[in-house]
């Protein structure tokens, strides 16, 4: 068996990439059959770029293509690659730490993984357009639940010149994003891009948002150079036009890797419970002094939420937000896992009774 630290110092070359004693000691058995270790760059129509100690390669798939496409091979992956060859493969991936993964387009309720082992999920969102603060929070439900760090970049701050309104939107995002850093940015005239820089000195960085939100200009300004394609957003309605088509792996000057990607027009929640709950945490504290466990925040007596948003501490956007990413959550949860799928039938049903028993009580009959 080679040991770690010889793995590790024969192929320190990939250290700019996030290579440390962690991957050398889960790459030690492929290495003792004389596999390479690589990062994957890119990924597309079954092939990779592979970030190696040599350079870049070129692999084929073809070895790592299971049914589950939660295990297909994704930017971001760290892999075993054969030492030379025409064709060159991949042999297999290394236990992942942490994925960004959405809920694809088809019915079947499947993962998507758009990128493997980051330590930071930035959510860039334009200014250019009016805030939809439910797609924020739906992009940090997913950012939570993938392990990383969220982070919330307002960019095109330019685009807002009074100090004022910014800092209302800031709040606005801060509200809807409890203990994620939220920075206005201006990539056009670098105001806030030191602190986005040394927040993306260390470790992996993905950058997620639809289209025109500015993620590859964003990039650029990272690299410092560009890098990435950058065209105008629309001026009717903001949008881009889809200037990155593929997930790319960039090493950075400054330290660190970032991981651009495609705008998002979908982002479907995937088993994303625990990401939920960190989004709405002030929800979650309020639920624990509801009178019932199983409260559902509509219509029960005695719930702490609902109270709160009587009361003016809770915004009714947020808990109506709330409600509907655990409905959307729980659905495509259950659409696998046949007990979740009774349950949910059951809190259908005892909601209902619950609803007819107020009416009859406010209609002075007993239920």
């Amino acid at each position: 068996m080679t040991s770690t630290s010889a793995v590790f110092t024969a192929f320190s070359a990939l250290a700019p990439y996030g290579w440390d004693q962690a991957w050398a000691e889960a790459f030690a058995p492929y290495a003792a059959d004389g596999l390479l270790p690589g990062r994957v760059a890119r990924v597309d129509r079954g092939q990779c770029d592979v970030v190696t100690a040599d350079g870049v390669v070129r692999a084929d798939t073809e070895f790592v293509v299971p049914r589950d496409p939660m295990k297909v091979v994704c930017t971001g992956d760290w892999v075993a690659v054969d030492p030379g060859g025409d064709p060159r493969y991949v042999r297999a991936y290394l236990p992942r730490r942490t994925a960004f993964v959405r809920s694809t387009s088809s019915q079947r309720s499947e993962g998507q993984i758009l990128a493997a082992n980051i330590d930071h999920a930035v959510i860039a969102v334009s200014l250019a357009v009016e805030l939809d603060l439910g797609r924020v929070e739906r992009f940090l439900a997913l950012a939570w639940e993938s392990g990383a760090q969220p982070v919330v970049v307002l960019t095109k701050a330019d685009l807002v010149p009074d100090p004022v309104t910014l800092s209302h939107l800031v709040q606005d995002v801060e509200t809807s994003a409890p203990g994620v850093p939220v920075l206005p940015v201006s990539a056009l005239y670098g105001d806030g891009l030191e602190v986005f820089v040394a927040l993306t000195g260390s470790g992996t960085t993905v950058l997620l948002g639809q289209s025109g939100a500015g993620k590859s200009t964003l990039a650029n300004a990272l690299v410092g150079a560009d890098v990435m394609d950058v065209r105008a957003a629309r001026d009717v309605d903001g949008k881009g036009r889809h200037t990155t088509t593929t997930r790319n792996l960039l090493a950075l000057p400054t330290g660190g890797v970032l991981i651009d990607t495609p705008g998002l027009r979908g982002v479907g929640l995937f088993d994303a419970e625990t990401g939920v709950g960190q989004v709405f945490s002030e929800i979650e504290e309020l639920a624990e002094e509801c009178r019932f466990h199983d409260c559902a925040h509509e219509k029960e007596p005695g719930c702490a939420v609902l109270a709160a948003v009587e009361g003016g501490e809770l915004p009714r956007r947020r808990l109506e937000s709330y409600r509907k990413l655990v409905r959307e959550n729980r659905w495509i949860v259950a659409k696998t896992d046949a007990r979740l799928r009774a349950e949910i039938k059951k809190d259908w049903k005892r909601m209902g009774a619950l609803g007819k028993a107020m009416m009859e009580a406010k209609r002075g009959r007993r239920p």
